[in-house]
């Protein structure tokens, strides 16, 4: 069957729960309450998003998101009473695309995974739609989002269809939170883009640490510069945010 939510969650009844509430709001949810319940899901089933927490009984969090990683492209949340900075930053430089910490509001946590469902259809749309195109489309990159340059070695470039950034020729995967924030930096390109802009365009709102933020950037760097210690392309505007200067 097919779910647009899996939550993964050892505390039986909130796990129920909050999939129950979800129900009530149309977003089709299962619940699993361990890793290798979680694991034996994928086997028959498909998510569009998990909602996974660190602690499980059989496990760890961090473990299994690893693992979905290697397996498949979705949106991963966690979900946990664990309230440190490094956990934070733990679980998004796995790839995790958010953290909410318990106990959560019931009305929030829909809020968020409603964000990120959104996003996940517009991607598949936007690929579906570059389908009958495909093969006239690779001269202009499938329809790629363009600095306005030729086409070639210094071309930059975002595809959504792909969820892909073509730079200086070869084209470089993205998980969907990066894709979400590259996206927002080229709309705003060789200007300023605020931390507060970022939250609320990229993750729904602007209740994060700056300790998110960092992370993805970080992340982007090391994917898309040189150095990721000197960035040319993504820059730090001290105290403000960031811009992403695109090559001339």
């Amino acid at each position: 069957m097919h779910y647009q939510c899996l939550l993964v969650d050892d505390e039986a009844d909130l796990a129920k729960m909050t999939a129950e509430y979800f129900q009530m709001f149309d977003v089709s949810t299962a619940y699993v309450e361990s890793a290798a319940a979680c694991y034996e899901f994928f086997k028959e089933n498909t998510a569009e998003l998990v909602l996974l927490d660190i602690n499980l009984g059989d496990g760890s969090g961090f473990a299994v998101c690893k693992k979905l990683r290697e397996e498949q492209e979705l949106p991963i949340l966690f979900i946990s009473a664990r309230q440190s900075d490094d956990d934070v930053l733990a679980a998004l430089t796995i790839g995790g695309d958010d953290y909410i910490k318990k106990p959560y509001s019931l009305s929030v946590l829909l809020a968020k995974v409603k964000i990120n469902l959104k996003r996940v259809a517009e991607l598949k749309a936007a690929r579906a739609a570059e389908q009958p195109g495909a093969a006239a489309g690779e001269t202009a990159q499938n329809g790629a989002a363009t600095d306005g340059k030729k086409s070639g070695e210094e071309a930059f470039a975002l595809d959504p269809a792909t969820m892909s950034v073509l730079r200086r020729g070869v084209r470089i995967p993205l998980k969907a939170k990066e894709f979400a924030l590259l996206s927002c930096l080229y709309k705003h390109k060789n200007a300023i883009v605020t931390k507060e802009d970022l939250f609320d365009e990229v993750w729904g709102d602007a209740y994060y640490g700056d300790g998110t933020l960092n992370v993805h950037i970080r992340k982007l760097r090391e994917k898309l510069e040189d150095d990721p210690n000197e960035p040319k392309l993504i820059k730090t505007v001290w105290g403000t945010g960031y811009i992403l200067e695109t090559e001339e």
